[in-house]
C-alpha cells in the first residue's frame, strides 16, 4: 500500500525534513533549553506525554523566534514522513514544533499496545496540551502559536479551549467543525457539480455510494478519492516534490509501521460502522468563546472541509481577533497559495500580536 494513497484527509500542515540544518540532530531534553539569541535548534526524540513516551520534533534557526506547534491532520497522518516539504523555509521566523499522535507515526511504533485500545478526541486533546506545555518550559515561550488542519483543525480546537492559556493565537486550515454536517455538505456539493456537469460516472458512483452518514468504514475514502479528483480540476496543484519520504521512513519496515498506524487511526476515526470519533465531533458544542485571536484560511474549492460550514462556524466565534480567508485556487489539501496564505498570515497578523 503506498503511503500517500493512503491520505484519505490529507494534512493542511506540514514538517521540515529531519535534517534542517548544518547543526547536528539533539535528542529533547526533560529540562529547559539553555538558549541564546541566534541559536539554532534541531532537537527529536522521544518525550513522555499522556503516560506514554510521544515522537516530537522541534527545529528552528533561532530558539527565541516564536514558537508553532502543529497539529496534523488524518488522523494517523503525521507529517514527519515527508522530507520536502516547503515549511522548513519557515525555520528562520520560528521554531516548528511536531508532534506525531497518539496511534500515529513514531509514537505508535513505540507503542505497539495502543492497537488493543480506542482514541479519543479527549484523550487527544489532552495529550496536545501536554505537548503545547512541555514545549513552553522547554523553550521558555510564553505561549504558542497553535495551528491545526483537517482532523488537526478539530483537535486543535479542543486543545485551544481546554489550556487557552498556553495559545497565542490560533491558525486554521480546512477547519472540520461536525463531523455529520461536514460530511453531508461535502455529498451535496459534490452531487450538484456532477450533476451541473452532466457527469454520468461520478453521479452514479455517489449514488452507488449513498448520502452520509456511512456505516462502512471505506466509505469515507471512496468519497474521498472523488472528490479529489474534482478538486484538482479547479486548483493548483502541489509539487509532487514535497510528498517524497523523509530519508528515516526510507525502509520498507518503516514504511508498514507508519501505515499501520494510518490504518489504526482512521479506524478509531470512521468506526467500523460509522460509529468513531468522526461521529460524535461537534465544535459548537464547546462554545463560542476564544481567548486567543482565531484566523480561518479555507480553500475555496474544498469539498472535505467546504467554505459554508466553516464560515458558519467562524461566524459564530467570540475573539479577541478573528480573520475568514477564503482562497481561490485551492481544495482540501495543500498547495502553494494555501502555503504562502499561511505564511503572511503568521508574519503579519499573529507575529505582532505575541510582541
Amino acid at each position: 500500500m503506498n503511503i500517500r494513497a493512503t491520505v484519505l484527509f490529507a494534512s493542511l500542515i506540514a514538517a521540515a525534513p529531519l535534517q534542517a540544518s548544518s547543526q547536528s540532530v539533539q535528542s529533547i531534553a526533560d529540562a529547559p533549553l539553555p538558549c541564546k539569541a541566534g541559536q539554532q535548534i534541531n532537537e527529536e526524540g522521544y518525550v513522555k506525554i499522556g503516560g506514554i513516551e510521544q515522537w516530537v520534533t522541534i527545529k528552528g534557526a533561532d530558539c527565541t523566534n516564536p514558537v508553532i506547534l502543529m497539529v496534523h491532520g488524518g488522523p494517523g497522518n503525521p507529517n514527519t514522513v515527508f522530507g520536502a516539504l516547503p515549511y522548513v523555509a519557515w525555520e528562520k521566523d520560528f521554531t516548528i514544533v511536531q508532534w506525531d499522535q497518539r496511534g500515529a507515526g513514531r509514537t505508535f511504533t513505540r507503542n505497539p499496545a495502543t492497537a488493543e485500545g480506542t482514541l479519543s478526541i479527549a484523550g487527544l486533546a489532552n495529550d496536545g496540551t501536554e505537548v503545547a506545555a512541555f514545549v513552553a518550559r522547554h523553550l521558555k515561550a510564553k505561549k504558542l502559536i497553535l495551528m491545526g488542519g483537517s482532523w488537526g483543525s478539530a483537535l486543535s480546537v479542543h486543545m485551544a479551549k481546554s489550556r487557552p492559556e498556553l495559545f497565542g493565537a490560533y491558525l486554521s486550515t480546512g477547519q472540520l467543525v461536525n463531523g455529520r454536517e461536514n460530511e453531508a455538505d461535502s455529498y451535496r456539493k459534490l452531487m450538484a457539480l456532477a450533476r451541473a456537469a452532466n457527469d454520468a460516472a461520478t453521479i452514479a458512483a455517489l449514488e452507488a455510494l449513498g448520502a452520509p452518514p456511512w456505516l462502512a468504514p471505506r466509505s469515507p475514502g471512496q468519497f474521498r478519492k472523488i472528490s479529489r479528483g474534482y478538486e484538482a480540476k479547479t486548483t493548483t496543484p502541489a509539487p509532487k516534490a514535497w510528498w517524497s519520504l523523509a530519508p528515516a521512513y526510507a525502509s520498507e519496515k518503516m514504511q508498514a509501521e507508519y501505515e499501520s498506524g494510518e490504518d489504526y487511526s482512521w479506524i478509531q476515526y470512521v468506526g467500523m460502522k460509522g460509529d468513531g470519533m468522526h461521529a460524535t465531533l461537534d465544535l459548537y458544542k464547546l462554545g463560542a468563546e476564544f481567548r486567543m485571536p482565531v484566523f480561518m484560511i479555507v480553500g475555496e474549492q474544498d469539498l472535505t472541509t467546504t467554505p459554508g460550514v466553516a464560515k458558519r462556524y467562524f461566524d459564530a466565534i467570540k475573539a479577541p481577533k478573528k480573520a475568514f480567508f477564503l482562497l481561490p485556487l485551492t481544495g482540501h489539501d495543500p498547495n502553494g497559495p494555501m502555503v504562502d496564505a499561511q505564511y503572511n498570515i503568521l508574519k503579519t497578523r499573529v507575529t505582532p500580536l505575541l510582541k
